[in-house]
């Protein structure tokens, strides 16, 4: 591994990777445009490394290096090392964790690649909050879940955030755009997934009550409007987490870890 190379100047080019992370908007331009990413924390480099995204970089605080460096050995990518005032100018925020990390993002996978294998499904509707997205990849690792479904309208995996969030085990979850979704739901139950989704309205069975299928599919919306018509027409049943009368609902994430762990308990 190269030595570490000392950043004063929070617009140098050569950090080009970490510049404006604050502006959610300008980074998905600037991401996809790039085909990048990046993971902060000590914990989530660790699960980066271990993932197939290729890292480019890595910049840390000077008191991160004698820590981080041994796990670099053999890594032919620049480390950076900058203070404090100057990696809030050049990210825009306060990074008090020290250490982050851009990748590449590679190829997404499509749904042919992993639904001849795949037994367990999570599938989110207009899931826009990407801590939520990632407290769901977090769950759905912990709890066996297979792959990660997205419609269009799903906030970005790879954000930031998400990946934070998701404490790097979205980096090891297969994730594909499911675009139409309605059209997607059909193809899952095509090939035998029975979808199941998650919905407090009329019609629905209490999970306590229901025998989950060989291969199944969580269907979750987002917080507030919940799943759509279309969604909940195209699935298999509707399953509801009984919770008291007087709490409006369940966080999306915590309903996603409810519904998988009936799903892994059970099979157990």
């Amino acid at each position: 591994m190269p030595d570490p190379i000392r950043i004063d100047d929070a617009d140098d080019p050569r950090v080009g990777d970490y510049f404006g992370l604050k502006d959610p908007e300008a980074r998905r331009r600037t991401e996809r445009a790039a085909g990048i990413f990046v993971a902060e924390g000590f914990n989530v480099l660790g699960r980066l490394l271990a993932s197939p995204y290729p890292l480019r970089s890595v910049l840390l605080l000077p008191g991160k290096v004698e820590r981080v460096v041994p796990l670099l050995a053999g890594l032919d990518v620049p480390v950076y090392v900058a203070e404090r005032d100057v990696l809030e100018r050049m990210t825009g925020f306060d990074l008090h964790r020290g250490v982050i990390a851009s990748a590449d993002r590679g190829p997404e996978p499509d749904l042919d690649s992993v639904l001849p294998t795949a037994r367990t499904f999570v599938v989110l509707e207009g899931l826009n909050d990407a801590e939520n997205l990632g407290a769901i990849a977090r769950s759905a690792r912990a709890l066996g879940a297979d792959a990660m479904l997205l419609d269009e309208r799903c906030a970005d995996p790879l954000a930031r955030r998400s990946v934070r969030v998701s404490m790097g085990e979205i980096l090891h979850l297969p994730f594909v755009r499911l675009d139409p979704l309605p059209a997607g739901l059909e193809r899952l139950r095509a090939a035998g997934v029975e979808v199941a989704a998650l919905t407090p309205g009329a019609g629905s069975v209490s999970i306590h009550d229901w025998r989950p299928a060989e291969r199944v599919a969580v269907l979750l919306g987002a917080e507030g409007p919940g799943l759509s018509e279309a969604a909940m027409a195209a699935a298999s049943l509707r399953v509801r987490i009984p919770i008291r009368a007087d709490v409006d609902s369940l966080n999306v994430g915590h309903a996603a870890a409810v519904a998988l762990a009936i799903v892994s308990g059970r099979r157990a």
